[in-house]
């Protein structure tokens, strides 16, 4: 478990270099379920999603003569592009190994960032093998997107920040992917507010971390393409912290479907002025599709990503997807 304390510690850590998210109210949320829903608007964060948290919490914590050899990870977008914004901030370089169901935008923002790409295979796991080889190989410093415990607590100072700003939350929901932001917003949520309730929100194709708890161990699953295209991936079968964290605190796991996380990025835009990913829509679906039952209030919802094809948005606006 990654306690309170290092998640108070990155905080103060990466406080010079990402931005305090805001927390606001959702009229039209509120309205439909009859409680207070606010947003935290975690897409507006400097990459455009919650990974900087992480990312950054890591690359800080690294020796000069590992950031001198570069870091590495495997990532289905944002990860790749938090990491090589960190990297960059203190004079290190980043190679990102990505499958080719990541989006080009996705890939194309990495890259101007100064990051070497590599395209392997077609899953997170093809990805995660060519990082192996290369730390082998090549010393290359690994930073893995999830399974990590700076990385968790970096990502769990979201946490923190809604509990500071909603002292009587009582239901939290975080997109659910490998499990780095909904293992560290649950630790910092419950050590603050032990009776509140934290779900995990996710795609119902390919979902692993579901899965895997379901097993009652790690186990791989098929990849498909997605609008919701960072959660996908395997959450690795030597998985070490975020699978036990995420069986131990979260209170249930929400799954929506492509058709629900279309009208999730459509009620952000349209009712929000928000431009979110479908990763970053899946809490606004879950609300829409009704599928949370005996819902208690105030309610938190992390809106985790923009970034976005603009193309692919507005389609999804248009009602195209």
């Amino acid at each position: 478990m990654i306690s309170q304390h290092l998640i108070e510690q990155a905080r103060g850590r990466i406080a010079n270099h990402v931005v305090r998210t805001p927390l606001a109210i959702s009229t039209s949320l509120s309205e439909r379920i009859g409680a207070q829903v606010s947003l935290k608007l975690e897409h507006r964060q400097l990459t455009g999603s919650f990974k900087l948290r992480g990312a950054t919490n890591a690359v800080l914590q690294l020796s000069q003569s590992e950031r001198d050899r570069g870091v590495i990870a495997a990532s289905t977008g944002n990860h790749g592009r938090a990491l090589s914004y960190a990297a960059r901030v203190v004079g290190s370089s980043a190679t990102i190994c990505m499958s080719r169901l990541v989006p080009e935008n996705k890939v194309s923002e990495i890259r101007r960032l100064g990051a070497t790409v590599r395209t392997v295979g077609s899953s997170q796991d093809d990805a995660q093998a060519e990082v192996e080889r290369l730390v082998a190989e090549d010393g290359l410093s690994m930073i893995p997107p999830f399974d990590h415990p700076h990385v968790i607590a970096g990502q769990g100072t979201v946490g923190l920040e809604i509990v500071e700003e909603m002292p009587e939350v009582a239901t939290v929901l975080v997109p659910l992917s490998g499990g780095g932001l909904a293992a560290g917003v649950a630790a910092a949520v419950k050590a603050k507010r032990p009776q509140a309730t934290v779900i995990g929100v996710t795609m119902d194709r390919g979902a692993a971390m579901k899965a895997s708890i379901d097993a009652g161990q790690p186990v791989q699953v098929k990849e498909y393409r997605s609008l919701a295209d960072s959660l996908g991936g395997g959450i690795g079968l030597g998985n070490a912290l975020t699978f036990p964290m995420c069986k131990a605190l979260l209170d249930d796991i929400v799954l929506v479907n492509e058709r629900e996380i279309a009208a999730g990025v459509r009620h952000a835009y349209e009712k929000e002025r928000e431009v979110v990913e479908g990763a970053g829509a899946v809490g606004i679906a879950a609300l829409l599709s009704a599928k949370l039952a005996h819902l208690k209030g105030p309610v938190a919802v992390i809106l985790s990503g923009q970034n976005i094809d603009m193309t692919l948005h507005r389609k999804v606006i248009n009602g195209l997807i």
